[in-house]
């Protein structure tokens, strides 16, 4: 796995200009978790990527338990799934789900009332849109992350 994301980050240096491959291969390496966790990315078909670093480090979302299918498979996964915020980032470092979209966390007051969130990206501009939870569309998926 180690291989597969060295050869990523290499092929992909714009996504991570601020970082070198033997700073993120120590983190990688003492946190073997993580590196579970993007082995079962990659197996699902996810491509995953070191895009920077949160220097705040969000903290765990237990108090929101997962409530629907990307919640639960991103739980499954042992992944957080994107924020607008860093969805947006993203974006900003390609150009992504130019064909599909992808469910982001939304806030609580949203789900509670049925409604979730997703994003794509379309004429150049980032969108943001609502639908119910429980929609099903066979282009639509979530952009997950880890810290490390």
């Amino acid at each position: 796995m180690l291989e597969i994301l060295k050869a990523r980050f290499q092929d992909n240096k714009n996504l991570h200009m601020e970082l070198s491959w033997p700073d993120v291969e120590k983190r990688l390496l003492e946190h073997p978790d993580s590196v579970d966790v993007l082995r079962r990315m990659e197996e699902s078909g996810g491509e995953p990527d070191t895009i920077g670093y949160d220097e705040k480090a969000l903290q765990g979302r237990a108090k929101n338990p997962p409530s629907g299918s990307a919640e639960r498979k991103a739980k499954e996964i042992g992944v957080l799934i994107m924020t607008e915020e860093l969805y947006r980032r993203l974006q900003s470092l390609g150009e992504f789900d130019l064909k599909t979209s992808s469910w982001i966390t939304t806030p609580d007051d949203i789900r509670d009332k049925g409604g979730a969130l997703f994003c794509e990206r379309r004429y150049g501009t980032v969108f943001t849109f609502h639908n119910g939870a429980d929609s099903y569309y066979s282009v639509r998926g979530f952009r997950g992350y880890t810290l490390i």
